[in-house]
């Protein structure tokens, strides 16, 4: 957030059952994890904005989109899947790691997972930083989040998402391939691809200041 211009207003936000957000027993669906976005810019008082997801979280910003579509300027959507339903490497996932999860998430576990997800280039602090994040997440999250994202398809319905969107790809990316940012782009009408050269699944965290300034100049680009 430090390296986007003052003048834009940005806004981090921690979904449902992560971070420091309340955490009901359950309701962790990508259809719940949507229709908290609203109400958020409601509270935040954003009329518009231009929403960012990574991963499973582009997801979330589609459905906004999709549902909500005078609220969404804009998609940056960053190591977007195109649909994870009967993921043959996700279900694997859930099956044999997410299932056996319990409480309290260990250091391990969230190392393994944020090097799991990313090249070997991140800062020591960042890494740390996120090992912290991931352990306040419940395993009743994980595992309904999870679970929510081997049954959820959008893809009949991603001609309906009639803002622009930046697609962001890392080209080492080894969960999410090109073949689906092409659909992807094929899927919606004003989608454009950005391939960050030898990087991972984490674009952000990885080089975040070229993502922060792809981000602003998406932004930017939008409101001239």
């Amino acid at each position: 957030l430090d390296a986007i211009p003052a003048h834009l207003r940005a806004v981090a936000v921690s979904l449902r059952g992560h971070g420091d957000s309340s955490k009901p027993a359950s309701g962790y669906s990508i259809e719940h994890l949507a229709a908290d976005v609203v109400p958020l810019l409601d509270a935040t008082e954003i009329e518009q904005a231009v929403l960012v997801g990574h991963s499973g979280s582009c997801l979330v910003a589609r459905r906004v989109a999709v549902e909500a579509p005078n609220r969404v300027v804009g998609l940056v959507l960053e190591a977007s899947p195109t649909t994870l339903r009967d993921d043959p490497k996700l279900c694997e996932f859930v099956n044999t790691v997410v299932s056996e999860l319990t409480d309290p998430i260990t250091p391990e576990f969230a190392r393994n997972f944020v090097a799991d997800t990313s090249t070997d280039v991140l800062p020591v602090e960042l890494i740390e930083e996120l090992v912290e994040d991931i352990m306040k997440v419940p395993v009743r999250v994980w595992q309904e989040m999870f679970t929510s994202l081997l049954v959820y398809d959008d893809t009949a319905e991603l001609s309906l998402v009639n803002t622009p969107a930046r697609l962001v790809w890392g080209d080492a990316d080894p969960l999410v391939p090109r073949s689906m940012q092409d659909d992807l782009a094929c899927r919606m009408p004003m989608t454009e691809l950005v391939v960050y050269r030898g990087v991972g699944h984490t674009p952000r965290w990885e080089e975040p200041e070229r993502f922060a300034n792809d981000v602003t100049t998406f932004a930017l680009h939008l409101s001239s």
